[in-house]
């Protein structure tokens, strides 16, 4: 989906678990905000609560997000969701997602991140993605034909996704995309089909890829750690692989 590279750097930065555990924190807030406090009626939710839990957040940590999300605690949050639009070196497009509760403070600071990096530049580049839903999850079954299971989910495209460690030899992963008005709807039909769901959002994904050496790969990626490392932005979303 064009963000394997977080993946793996948030896995190797340790340092940064704090910083990972607030944007999974701010993630339940909003899947709570928009479907509710109910994980069982709430397909991102859950999957926001299961990837939270896989990272050692707390029990307590995570019902206190649900109800400031949900509007149930005493310190109910409000964020505006702002999408930043630009190139990272290189002209690799990218789409930034930021949840803040001063867009005033949060433009300044995104503008002079995007200064900051070498060649990287704000522009339009919205029409070179496609804002669909995601769901990423995997099954005991490693004989299920993913195509077939994508069809009868309803939705519109599937890939592999490969798994690691015991998971890879007694599994079998897969990414399927679909409409963004459908995305709780497949969500529910993978799940009563026995997948595992770790991943249920809405994302940017990018129409075309382009190619980079290993040199100009390192800088985009650095410079893609330093927007996600901002405390406001919530996602990045790059033409990587």
């Amino acid at each position: 989906m064009g963000a394997q590279w977080k993946q793996k750097w948030r896995e190797l930065a340790a340092d940064q678990k704090g910083k990972l555990v607030g944007k999974l924190v701010r993630e339940i807030q909003v899947a709570a905000k928009m479907g509710g406090p109910h994980p069982e009626f709430n397909a991102r939710l859950s999957a926001a609560v299961a990837v939270a839990k896989k990272q050692s957040v707390t029990r307590d940590t995570i019902e206190r997000a649900i109800a400031k999300g949900s509007g149930t605690g005493p310190d109910a949050v409000q964020y505006d969701n702002v999408v930043y639009e630009g190139f990272a070196p290189h002209q690799v497009p990218l789409v930034v997602e930021c949840l803040t509760d001063n867009n005033n403070r949060t433009a300044s600071e995104i503008k002079m991140l995007f200064k900051a990096g070498t060649l990287g530049t704000r522009g339009s580049v919205g029409w070179m993605f496609e804002h669909c839903g995601l769901v990423e999850a995997h099954h005991s079954d490693k004989s299920l034909d993913i195509e077939i299971a994508a069809l009868e989910a309803e939705a519109d495209n599937v890939e592999p996704l490969e798994l690691e460690g015991e998971d890879a030899a007694t599994q079998i992963g897969a990414r399927f995309y679909c409409a963004s008005s459908n995305l709780d709807l497949v969500t529910k039909a993978l799940k009563a089909q026995g997948w595992i769901i770790t991943t249920s959002e809405l994302i940017y994904h990018p129409k075309s890829y382009p190619d980079l050496t290993e040199e100009q790969r390192e800088e985009v990626i650095n410079f893609l750690q330093a927007l996600d490392g901002h405390p406001d932005v919530h996602r990045v979303h790059a033409a990587m692989r």
